[in-house]
């Protein structure tokens, strides 16, 4: 199996000497970097095939950076780490594109884990690994998932989309017409630490309603139900 390689950037050079240690004794390709800038010379060189990135670091902080690579298509998942351990600091980590977030102090089993469970998500959907000829789509309204591939196109366009989001759609097409409740689409989100007043499943719904709702606000496939969760509707509003 190819070794991933992995790209932590951290101003905290203890963190990154022991974050870089740990992973390369569980057998990851490890590049560090202090701030931004060093980040941009490892990634003109090549991708990683996942980013941990500190929040806050002297000059382009780790939401500017995450917000502008998200953007790039195709940008592999990123791992946000950060000491503001407040529910809406994860929220927020989350809306700029984060695939997952870890407040520091962290234990790095814990990372480990959190990063195995984003990587598995990544891997399954590496090109190569789809069904051949006859993929398995689903339809609804004028997109199509594609479930081997994990692509979510409308027409001829494919729709980017980030790990989790891909993820929390599949769970959502697989699971048409039944009402969802918040903490069992947690319990499916793998890799991700709840507590019962954890809502970040609602920013995950919300950054997912933005890709595929004419109207986020008044969405005609993933709807809230009230003291449920949601209900994903293929049909749409009639």
């Amino acid at each position: 199996m190819e070794t991933h390689t992995i790209y932590v950037t951290d101003d905290d050079p203890g963190i990154r000497e022991l974050v870089a240690e740990y992973l390369t004794s569980q057998g990851y390709a490890v590049e560090t970097a202090a701030d931004a800038a060093g980040l941009e010379r490892l990634l003109a060189a090549r991708l990683p095939d996942l980013l941990v990135l500190d929040w806050m670091m002297p000059g382009e902080d780790g939401l500017s950076v995450a917000r502008r690579l998200r953007a790039q298509p195709g940008f592999p998942p990123i791992l946000m780490l950060s000491a503001k351990g407040e529910d809406i600091d994860r929220i927020i980590g989350l809306e700029v594109g984060a695939d997952d977030y870890l407040p520091k102090p962290f234990n790095p089993r814990e990372l480990l884990a959190r990063i195995r469970a984003v990587l598995r998500r990544q891997d399954r959907g590496t090109p190569g690994s789809a069904g051949g000829e006859n993929p398995r789509l689903v339809r609804f309204g004028p997109f199509s998932v594609n479930l081997d591939a994990r692509t979510l196109t409308r027409g001829d366009a494919e729709i980017p989309l980030t790990g989790g989001e891909y993820e929390l759609l599949e769970i959502f097409v697989t699971h048409a017409n039944r009402a969802l409740s918040r903490d069992w689409l947690m319990d499916q989100l793998r890799g991700f630490e709840r507590d019962p007043f954890d809502r970040s499943i609602d920013v995950r719904v919300n950054r997912l309603r933005k890709k595929i709702e004419d109207d986020p606000a008044n969405p005609a496939y993933i709807r809230t139900q009230r003291g449920q969760g949601y209900l994903f509707v293929p049909q749409g509003k009639g």
